[in-house]
């Protein structure tokens, strides 16, 4: 016989709704576009009422470009973890690219293109896609000089050479809705010859590099019985 009590709805702490509503918004965003995330598109993803989204983001600008801050920031870290306790630069960076190529870039190569055609009219998102950019060139600067400091890399300019690595791959990331089946191989590998050249590597230097593994464990010698 079916039990009449009614389980208990567990109240959500603001935090966690709050959590709970961004990284659906940010979900749309990436598979479907920005112009997606509205009040109530998230309230009907979520199955709660509008309200409920309104009384954390009164504004619809506000969730866009949370939204887009968190499916950026969830790319970079993805590409580029700001701790990086194991591994030399040079494989970081080789990772970088790797995972910067192909389709499974695709969808965040589209959302930066949706965001700075739309932050053109809106200035909360402008001011999103801004703070982001930055992030990109920190982040990728700082491997350069750490790089530099080991004596992997070599430049006079580690800033102007991150920024020049990120303007090539946000041009070949402009192309995500194009066919780009007879894309010649010049092209297809414009960052890392943008990069070879600036950061003083030989050809092929960032290719085919073993991705940054954790060093093995010590394995404790065994006592004879």
């Amino acid at each position: 016989m079916p039990s009449s009590v009614q389980r208990k709805r567990v109240r959500k702490t603001p935090e966690a709704r709050r959590a709970e509503i961004v990284e659906t918004a940010a979900r749309v965003a990436l598979t479907e576009g920005l112009e997606c995330v509205t009040l109530r598109r998230i309230a009907e993803e979520l199955a709660v009422r509008p309200g409920l989204i309104s009384h954390y983001f009164p504004s619809a600008e506000d969730l866009v470009g949370e939204a887009f801050s968190v499916a950026a920031t969830g790319e970079l870290d993805a590409l580029l973890p700001a701790e990086r306790p194991h591994g030399t630069p040079t494989q970081w960076l080789a990772r970088y690219f790797a995972l910067s190529a192909g389709e499974a870039y695709d969808d965040i190569s589209r959302l930066w293109i949706n965001a700075r055609h739309l932050s053109r009219y809106r200035p909360v998102l402008r001011d999103r896609v801004t703070e982001q950019e930055l992030a990109s060139d920190d982040r990728l600067e700082e491997l350069i000089r750490e790089g530099v400091a080991r004596g992997e890399f070599h430049t006079d300019d580690p800033r102007t050479a991150a920024i020049q690595i990120l303007v090539v791959l946000d041009g070949l990331g402009a192309h995500a809705n194009s066919d780009r089946t007879d894309r010649p191989e010049a092209v297809t590998r414009m960052a890392l010859t943008t990069a070879e050249r600036g950061l003083g590597l030989p050809h092929g230097a960032l290719t085919d590099v073993p991705p940054p593994a954790e060093p093995a464990e010590p394995v404790e010698p065994v006592e004879p019985a």
